[in-house]
C-alpha cells in the first residue's frame, strides 16, 4: 500500500470511528436511530422540494411532551422522536433537513447536526451550554450557516419586516425555580445572566401579527418550509412558540408541536387567527434553511 493510500485510509478511519463516537454519546433508543435512517433515504427518494415541510409532516401526530431534555444532572444529546416540544421538533425537523440537503444519511451525521444546532458553537459544557432563548438559537445557526433570516433576505423595497423589537432577557436568571436545573445552582444563574446582557438592546425585524392575515403572494417573505418564531410581549422573553411555515388555500398555517393539541399538528387554523387569539402575541420572526 503506498503512503498516499495509507494516510488515505488512516484518515477514513479515524472519522468514520469519530462519527460513530458522536451517535453512541447519544441519548437515545434503537428504534430511533433506525427511523433517522430510513428517513433519510426515503427522502432522497421523494426528493421534496421543501424538506423541512416534508420531514415536518412525517412527525404528523407525534406526542407533545414538555421539558424533553431535562434527563439527568449531565448534559447529554438527547435524541428523541417518540415526543416532542415545539423546538426539539423544530430541531429534529432542521437537523434531518441538513443531513439531505448535505447528502448526508447516517444517524451519526444527523446527531452532529442536531448538536451543533442545539449548543454553543456546537459544544455540551452543561446545561448553560444549550441555547435555551430562541434568539441565541436563531444567531448561532444563521452562523453556522444553517438557516438564514429572512428579514436579512427581503430587501427594504415593500417588506413586511416593519417591526423591531428590542430585547432585555432575562427571564431565566429572574425565574431560576421555574428550571429544574437552575433551581439551586447560582453559579449556572450567573453564567445565564451573563449571556442574557450579551443580547441587551439588540434589534430583530419582524412581521407583524396584522399581516399575517395576507396571500401568499403579498406575503412572499414567509415560504412554505420556514423556520417561524412567534414573538411575545412577556417580559424578559423573546418568543413563545416556534413552529413550520406552510401555505393552504393562499392562507399561513403552522406545523408544529402544539401543547394545546398534544401532539404533533398541520394547524387547522391560520397562524392570523392563532395569533389574533393571544394578546401577547405581537408577530413572527422567520427564519429558512440554508440551501
Amino acid at each position: 500500500m503506498t503512503m498516499f493510500f495509507l494516510r488515505f485510509f488512516l484518515l477514513l478511519l479515524v472519522t468514520t470511528i469519530m462519527s460513530t463516537a458522536k451517535a453512541q454519546d447519544a441519548v437515545f433508543i434503537p428504534a430511533d436511530s433506525v427511523r433517522v435512517t430510513r428517513l433519510l433515504q426515503q427522502c432522497k427518494t421523494d426528493a421534496p422540494a421543501s424538506p423541512m415541510l416534508w420531514f415536518g409532516r412525517q412527525f404528523v401526530g407525534t406526542p407533545y411532551e414538555a421539558h424533553t431534555l431535562e434527563v439527568g444532572d449531565t448534559e447529554r444529546l438527547i435524541v428523541r422522536l417518540q415526543s416532542f416540544d415545539c423546538l426539539t421538533f423544530v430541531e429534529t425537523v432542521l437537523a434531518l433537513s441538513l443531513c439531505h440537503v448535505n447528502d448526508q444519511r447516517t444517524f451519526a451525521d444527523f446527531c452532529r447536526y442536531l448538536q451543533q444546532i442545539r449548543y454553543r458553537n456546537g459544544i455540551i459544557d452543561g446545561y448553560t451550554s444549550r441555547l435555551h432563548y430562541f434568539t441565541w438559537w436563531a444567531d448561532e445557526n444563521v452562523r453556522h450557516n444553517f438557516i438564514v433570516d429572512a428579514a436579512d433576505s427581503t430587501g427594504t423595497t415593500r417588506s413586511a419586516f416593519t417591526a423591531m423589537q428590542t430585547l432585555r432577557l432575562n427571564y431565566m436568571s429572574t425565574h431560576p425555580q421555574s428550571y429544574i436545573h437552575l433551581n439551586g445552582h447560582p453559579e449556572r444563574i450567573n453564567a445565564i445572566r451573563q449571556m442574557e446582557r450579551r443580547y441587551d438592546n439588540t434589534r430583530w425585524a419582524y412581521i407583524p401579527k396584522s399581516r399575517l392575515n395576507a396571500t401568499a403572494r403579498e406575503l412572499h417573505e414567509i415560504r412554505t418550509g420556514d423556520i417561524i418564531s412567534l414573538i411575545t410581549s412577556r417580559q424578559g422573553l423573546d418568543n413563545s412558540h416556534v413552529g413550520i411555515a406552510y401555505w393552504q388555500n393562499g392562507r399561513l398555517h403552522l406545523l408544529h408541536a402544539s401543547s394545546v393539541r398534544h401532539r404533533v399538528i398541520l394547524d387547522t387554523e391560520t397562524l392570523y387567527d392563532y395569533c389574533r387569539r393571544q394578546s401577547s402575541l405581537l408577530g413572527v420572526r422567520v427564519y429558512r434553511l440554508k440551501r
